[in-house]
Order: C-alpha cells, then structure tokens, then sequence
C-alpha cells in the first residue's frame, strides 16, 4: 500500500469517534446496524431496550453521517490498512462504541488489524455470539491484544458462559465480576482499564 497520512487513512475509512468516557479513540457504526441488537431493541428488559446510542448525540448532528460513511467502506479492500494507519500506535483503542460486529468476515479484518497493531490493545464489546462461536471455531482464539466480550443480552443476566470474557449490566441485582467504576468518575474510565484486562473475565456495568 502507497504511505498516506494519518489523516487521509481516517478519512478513508470514515474517521474515528472521540467519546468522552474513553480514554482513546473508537470505532463505531449506527446501533441501528446491529443485527442482534436491532432484534433486542423490542424486548422488554434487554440491555439493548435501553441503548444509549439509539439517543442524544448518536442520532443528531453529524454523528449518523460519520457512521454511514464507515458502514459504506466497511470492506473496501484497503480497510484493514487505512486502520492500522489510523490508530497509530495508539495504547488503547475500543471497537463499537456504538454498533456492532456485521460478518465473520468483518471479524477477521479487526483481527487482522490487532495483529498488525502489536503495541495497541483492543476492546471489543458485542452481543453477536453467533458470530463469535464462527470465529472462534474457525480460527481458534483472538490475538492476545484483542479483548472480546461478549455481553449478556437482559439487565441483570448471567455472563454468556461459552466465552472467556464476557460482560453483564446489573440494575436491580448485584455486579458480576468486576464492576466499571465509571459512575464514580463522573461517567469515565479515568485510569481504570478493566475493559482491556485479560485477569478481567467480567465486567459488569450499572445501568443508567
């Protein structure tokens, strides 16, 4: 691939979410996008009947127009090297803050980015187990940079327990595991890393 920029990577592949919680750039797509999510969207107690991005500033102003522009070059041949070039060495990095996995093949091409981003850790929080189990059974494990967890779909559920790193959301019962300390720090990850954390199996967030 021709050396572009960091800034030219990033608009190829639609830029990259600045979330104020985080403490490093995402990745994210419309919720609406998400297919178990979207089907999870109509059922009473789910954690996605209560998706913050599906409100606010997710579905206003100019963030919609930024996740079309990424789901319409989702597989363009160069994806995987426009985003080894826009993270950019970066410590820490988060898929979907809004959004979800769409294919196995889209899977892969996030695995193949961790793996040509040794020095960067990655979080990937999804409800697409299906698509996981896929992965998994095809390609046996994700790269140890890559932290996938896949979440419980009901507010206080179990974790899914075919997986090694899971989250849940509690409201009415007690966390699971670790429980994010966001709501202590004026709703941001500050120096907590749990997310990332490979001796973190669970993370259970407050819902809110």
């Amino acid at each position: 691939m021709e050396l572009i920029s960091v800034k030219q990577a990033r608009e190829n592949i639609g830029g990259l979410s600045n979330t104020s919680k985080l403490p490093c750039k995402s990745f994210g797509i419309s919720a609406y996008k998400c297919k178990v999510g979207s089907e999870l969207q109509k059922i009473e107690g789910s954690i996605c009947s209560k998706c913050y991005a599906l409100k606010g500033q997710y579905v206003i102003g100019p963030v919609p127009n930024a996740h079309a522009a990424r789901h319409a070059v989702l597989y363009r041949k160069d994806w995987c090297d426009n985003m080894v070039i826009s993270i950019n060495n970066a410590p820490w990095f988060r898929w979907f803050d809004s959004g979800d996995i769409q294919s196995l093949r889209m899977l892969r091409n996030i695995v193949i980015v961790a793996e040509r981003t040794p020095d960067t850790r990655h979080w990937l929080p999804t409800k697409e187990a299906s698509i996981v189990a896929a992965y998994l059974k095809k390609y046996s494990a994700f790269p140890d940079n890559l932290i996938v967890r896949v979440s419980a779909p009901m507010i206080d559920g179990q974790p899914p327990k075919r997986f090694e790193f899971t989250s849940t959301a509690h409201q009415d019962k007690a966390p699971i595991g670790f429980e994010c300390t966001a709501p202590q720090t004026k709703n941001k990850c500050e120096d907590c890393r749990a997310c990332w954390d490979r001796s973190v199996k669970n993370v259970s967030y407050k819902m809110h």
